[in-house]
C-alpha cells in the first residue's frame, strides 16, 4: 500500500520564499534525494515564475544509483552505509559536480520500518554550495511512518537551505 504525504499549508509558502530568494540572487539548485524520493524536486517545480532556480534533481534510491549517477564511493556505501553523514555529503557534492547549480541538497535516511538494524526516523541532510564548506544535519525524528519521515526530511532540508541562503554573499 502506498502512502500519501499530506503537505502542511505553510510548506508551500516556505518553498516559494526560498525559491524567490534564490532567484533574486540568481542561484540555481539541484537535489540528490534518497529517502524523500523526489519530493523536494516536485515542490521546487510547483512554484510558477521560479523554474529557472531549479536546475535538476537526482532520485538515487538504490546504492547503485548513488554510486553510478553521483559518484558516491562504494566503500562509503559499504561502511558506514548509505544512511550516514559521509554519504549525505558525497550525495550533495556529487550532485553539485554533475549539475549546473550553485547549491545542491541531499537527503538520505530510513523513512519507516525496513531491514533489521535500520533506525526508522534517522535522516541525514547535506548541502553543498560552490566555494563553501558542505553543511550537514543528522536528526532522529520521532515519526517512524514513511510519510511523516519524508515530510520532516523536506522541512529539515528547507531549514538547511535557508541557512545557506541567509549566509550567501557574506
Amino acid at each position: 500500500m502506498t502512502e500519501t504525504v499530506a503537505l502542511p499549508a505553510d510548506l508551500d509558502t516556505r518553498v516559494r520564499r526560498f525559491l524567490t530568494a534564490a532567484c533574486a540572487r540568481n542561484l540555481r539548485l539541484a537535489t540528490a534525494e534518497s529517502c524523500t524520493g523526489g519530493l523536494l524536486a516536485s515542490l521546487f517545480t510547483d512554484v510558477p515564475g521560479c523554474s529557472h532556480a531549479f536546475e535538476r534533481g537526482f532520485v538515487v534510491y538504490s546504492n547503485a544509483a548513488k554510486h553510478e549517477l553521483l559518484g558516491v564511493p562504494q566503500a562509503l556505501l559499504d561502511d558506514p552505509g548509505p544512511v550516514s553523514e559521509p554519504v549525505a555529503r558525497a550525495l550533495a557534492e556529487g550532485a553539485l559536480a554533475r549539475a549546473i547549480a550553485d547549491i545542491a541538497i541531499a537527503t538520505t535516511g530510513f523513512a519507516g520500518a525496513g531491514a533489521p538494524g535500520d533506525e526508522p526516523g534517522l535522516v541525514h541532510v547535506a548541502v553543498a554550495a560552490r566555494n563553501r564548506p558542505t553543511r550537514h544535519r543528522r536528526v532522529n525524528f520521532p515519526e517512524t511512518d514513511r510519510g511523516g519521515v519524508r515530510l520532516r526530511a523536506v522541512e529539515l532540508s528547507l531549514d538547511l537551505l535557508e541557512e545557506v541562503l541567509d549566509g550567501w554573499g557574506r
